[in-house]
C-alpha cells in the first residue's frame, strides 16, 4: 500500500478504534449499515453545516476544505477524541501530497458546539505518516488483531462479529 492507495480516514478511525475492527473492514467485512449510531452519525452529517460539500478523494472523504486550506471534519460524538484529531491529520497528509499547502484542521462537534484545533506541521505530518504505516502493518497481517475487552465494544458495529451476540 502506498499513501495514496484507497487508505482513507475511516482506516484511521478504526486503527485507533480497534485494530481488529480495521482488519476486518479492510477484508470487506462492513456491518455499519445496521448500526444506529452510524445512522445518527450520518445524520448529524447531513444536517450540520448543510452549505459545505464533501471532499471526495477517493476512499478520503472530507467533510469540507475553507480558504487558506482549513481541513473541517464533522463528528456527533458529544467528546473529542483523539481518533478523530489523526484522521483529520491523514486528511491534511493527503491533500498536501496532492499539493495543497494545508493550514491546520478543525473538528467540529455539534452537538456540543464545541470546535478542536488540530496543528498542521511538521510533528502532525511524521504522526500522520506513522499512523498510516500502523493501519498498513494492521491491514498487511496475516490474521485480525486480538479482541478489545468487551467493555470497550459498547455500540460497535463489529460487536456480533467479534463477540458473537
Amino acid at each position: 500500500m502506498t499513501g495514496d492507495d484507497g487508505l482513507g480516514g475511516v482506516h484511521i478511525k478504526y486503527l485507533l478504534h480497534c485494530p481488529r475492527q480495521l482488519w476486518l473492514y479492510a477484508r470487506g467485512y462492513r456491518p455499519e449499515h445496521r448500526s444506529d449510531a452510524v445512522a445518527f452519525g450520518e445524520t448529524v452529517d447531513a444536517t450540520t453545516y448543510t452549505r459545505r460539500r464533501d471532499i471526495d478523494l477517493g476512499e478520503a472523504r472530507i467533510d469540507w476544505v475553507t480558504t487558506g486550506a482549513v481541513v473541517h471534519e464533522t463528528k456527533s460524538s458529544r467528546a473529542p477524541s483523539l481518533q478523530h484529531d489523526a484522521q483529520v491529520r491523514h486528511y491534511c497528509l493527503l491533500l498536501s501530497r496532492l499539493g495543497v499547502n494545508v493550514a491546520r484542521g478543525v473538528v467540529h462537534y455539534p452537538l456540543i458546539r464545541r470546535t478542536v484545533d488540530v496543528p498542521w506541521d511538521a510533528s502532525a505530518r511524521r504522526q500522520a505518516e506513522d499512523t498510516e504505516q500502523q493501519a498498513r502493518d494492521v491491514i498487511g497481517a496475516d490474521r485480525p488483531a486480538p479482541r478489545l475487552p468487551r467493555t470497550q465494544c459498547r455500540g460497535c458495529s463489529y460487536r456480533d462479529y467479534c463477540w458473537g451476540d
